[in-house]
Parts: C-alpha cells; sequence; structure tokens
C-alpha cells in the first residue's frame, strides 16, 4: 500500500501573473479551499496519509497557514523548497531523502480530479502497486499533454510528449504512482530542448523495463 504522497506546489504560476508574482497559485482561492485542498483531499480519501510539499522560497509559511493545524486532519506533512523549476521528475530527486527508498504518489497541485467512484479506484490501485502507475483521461486536446499511443492489440505503442498528430485521446493526467527506485531513475534523465527533465522521458524508463501500469479514467 502506498502510504507518501508528493503534491506539488511550486513554479511560477507565470500564466496567472500579476496575482502569482506575490502568492503561490496553488494558494488561491476555488470556491472556499485553497487550490491545492482539492488533490490533497483526494489522496486523503485513497488512505494516504503522509505528505510531502514541494513549494517555492518564502511560501512555507503561507501554506501552514493554509493548513491550519493539520495533525486535526490525522496527516503529517513536510515541505521540501525548489529553487528554480527543472520539470516534473527533480521532485523525486530534491526530497529522495524523504522518500525513504519507499513508493510514492504525486500529484499536480493545481489538477482537479473529480467523478463517481474514483475515491476506490485509486486506493484500489495504491493497493497493488508495483513499478509505476499512470492515470489515463479522453480528451480531444491531446497536443497539450503527454499521450499513451496503443497498437492493435491494445498494448502500449509509445508514449510522446505534447504530440501534433496521434491516433489516441488517452492522456496522462497529473497523478502518477513510483516505487522505491524512482528518485534513481530520475537522476539518469536529461534535460529536454526547454530545458526541464521529462515525466514522459520517467515513464517510458518504466515501459522498458516492463513496470508501467495502466489505470483508464471514464467520463465523470
Amino acid at each position: 500500500m502506498v502510504k507518501k504522497a508528493i503534491i506539488l506546489c511550486g513554479g511560477t504560476g507565470s500564466r496567472m501573473f500579476p496575482v502569482t508574482k506575490a502568492v503561490n497559485k496553488q494558494l488561491l482561492p476555488v470556491f472556499d479551499k485553497p487550490m491545492f485542498y482539492y488533490p490533497l483531499f483526494l489522496l486523503m480519501l485513497s488512505g494516504i496519509k503522509e505528505f510531502i510539499f514541494i513549494i517555492n522560497e518564502g511560501q512555507k509559511e503561507n501554506f501552514l497557514s493554509a493548513l491550519g493545524n493539520f495533525n486535526d486532519l490525522g496527516i503529517k506533512v513536510k515541505f521540501v523548497v525548489q529553487s528554480k523549476p527543472r520539470g516534473l521528475p527533480d521532485a523525486f530527486i530534491i526530497s529522495e531523502r524523504l522518500i525513504k527508498n519507499e513508493s510514492v504518489a504525486m500529484i499536480l497541485g493545481d489538477n482537479f480530479f473529480y467523478g463517481n467512484m474514483l475515491s476506490p479506484i485509486i486506493k484500489n490501485s495504491l493497493k497493488k502497486q508495483k513499478g509505476c502507475n499512470i492515470y489515463l483521461y479522453p480528451s480531444n486536446n491531446t497536443s497539450a499533454y503527454g499521450v499513451v499511443e496503443f497498437d492493435k492489440k491494445n498494448k502500449i505503442k509509445r508514449i510522446v510528449e505534447k504530440p501534433k498528430k496521434t491516433n489516441s485521446n488517452l492522456i496522462i493526467t497529473g497523478l502518477y504512482v513510483f516505487d522505491k527506485n524512482v528518485s534513481k531513475h530520475a537522476k539518469k534523465l536529461k534535460p529536454s530542448k526547454r530545458g526541464e527533465i521529462e515525466m514522459v522521458d520517467l515513464i517510458n524508463i518504466y515501459k522498458k523495463l516492463n513496470k508501467l501500469n495502466i489505470i483508464k479514467l471514464g467520463r465523470g
């Protein structure tokens, strides 16, 4: 059973300037809660109790204030400061000491997952976790995401980042689960053309090792 999760709450939030020049995007209110509460509660409902927040310099007090007494929630929280964005897999490198050779989930702090029976689906996938779990969802906007393509036998053909053309509509959502070797694999990654290490490259390592598991999330 996966007991630990990383919530990504760093980044510059450049698409929401100027409001995010002073505060992390994930702290902005969505209805009556800070944005990061939604992915946090999803993983809490799935049985995870230990959380590692990846945050920007100088934002720890803001997150502590937003969380309040998180002991009342029955969870443990640690913070890791990311000095600059280096890509999603960098979170596994800078938090390696806290992962402690255990399986770990990761979720983006600005992602919303909602649907009937969603928590039981994720909870069940965490119980049997081996290798890497990715969660797919159908989308018409595939050019903005990592996409998984399948062959005629419904086996994974390739995983590609932001393809201009593809025969698949299944995108990789912002929820992942990795085994205890994830930090070691992340350290092997080379930066892409945009200067960051890519999640698709990390996932492809597990694909080559035949340790990639697909969980499809249906409509609604």
